[in-house]
């Protein structure tokens, strides 16, 4: 089977997972590296929002058959998968919460320069810090390290998973709780994506963790009750206590002035009504304005 993956070292780390996977299934598989939007803009002046900035040429080279199997970091999916093509698995997810590196929260000084690629990150940094300032910072997780490494930035802000799928956990000076920095829907969490219904589909599927897949579900449900675009300055965490799943939601003004929040608790067995419920909610609340 052919893979098809960007060409960042994270990125590869995941085919490559992905890969072994399915050699232990029997399945021998070889990886396409694909250039995507996402990846172009990284090196540009301007930096444009829009919904599947990393996944539209790899789709688009899953439906032409050039390759078999796509492996996305879950947060960048939008909800609205194309036509003949489904979500095959989600295997088991890494912790999805963000880490600061550089410094604590708390041990930076006013005006202090802080790098994050996310409108969520950035909104809620603003909410827990309004002193500091809170710059965009392209590239991919070694580039961006090097650039606070370099001085660029005190601190920056990076998902934890990236950082203990590359081996550099040890640069995290501290892991944010979700009720502090809520993660985006899926973060931690790889998605699987093959054409529906054919061969790979059905071996993909034995990639499947079941808990993982039904917290994800939830948190994406959330994400599409809002307008599902990766780039909305939302996050989403749903956990499994007991036989129940619990979800915290969060919305964000952009400038970090206002902020709305949703709990919500309900039976594993039906993430998506869960998260759906999470997004009336929020909407209830006054989301939309916050997300025009």
């Amino acid at each position: 089977m052919v893979i098809g993956s960007r060409g960042s070292a994270l990125a590869l780390w995941q085919a490559r997972y992905v890969a072994g996977q399915l050699e232990k299934h029997g399945i021998t598989a070889r990886i396409e590296i694909i250039r995507t939007t996402g990846d172009r803009l990284q090196t540009s002046s301007v930096a444009q929002p829009g919904k599947g900035l990393f996944t539209k040429e790899i789709e688009e080279a899953l439906l032409s058959g050039a390759i078999d199997v796509a492996v996305h970091s879950l947060k960048d999916l939008p909800t609205g998968i194309p036509d003949g093509l489904a979500l095959a698995a989600v295997p088991e997810r890494e912790d999805p919460r963000d880490a600061m590196v550089g410094a604590r929260l708390d041990e930076l000084s006013a005006g202090a320069r802080v790098g994050t690629s996310s409108d969520r990150r950035a909104a809620q940094l603003r909410i827990l810090r309004p002193d500091l300032t809170i710059e965009p910072i392209r590239g991919n997780v070694d580039t961006r390290l090097r650039k606070r490494r370099e001085g660029e930035f005190d601190a920056i802000v990076l998902a934890l998973a990236g950082l203990r799928r590359l081996g550099w956990e040890h640069e995290a000076a501290e892991i944010l709780n979700p009720e502090k920095m809520c993660p985006a829907p899926g973060q931690g969490a790889l998605g699987i994506e093959t054409r529906a219904d054919d061969t790979a589909h059905r071996v993909c599927a034995a990639l499947n963790h079941a808990g993982s897949a039904v917290a994800v579900a939830c948190e994406r449900a959330v994400l599409s009750g809002l307008g599902g675009g990766c780039q909305l300055p939302l996050g989403a965490y749903a956990e499994q206590h007991g036989l129940a799943l619990r979800v915290t939601a969060v919305v964000v003004a952009r400038d970090g002035s206002r902020s709305i929040r949703a709990h919500a608790e309900g039976p594993m067995a039906d993430p998506v009504g869960l998260g759906e419920s999470v997004a009336a909610d929020l909407k209830s609340k006054g989301a939309a304005g916050l997300l025009a």
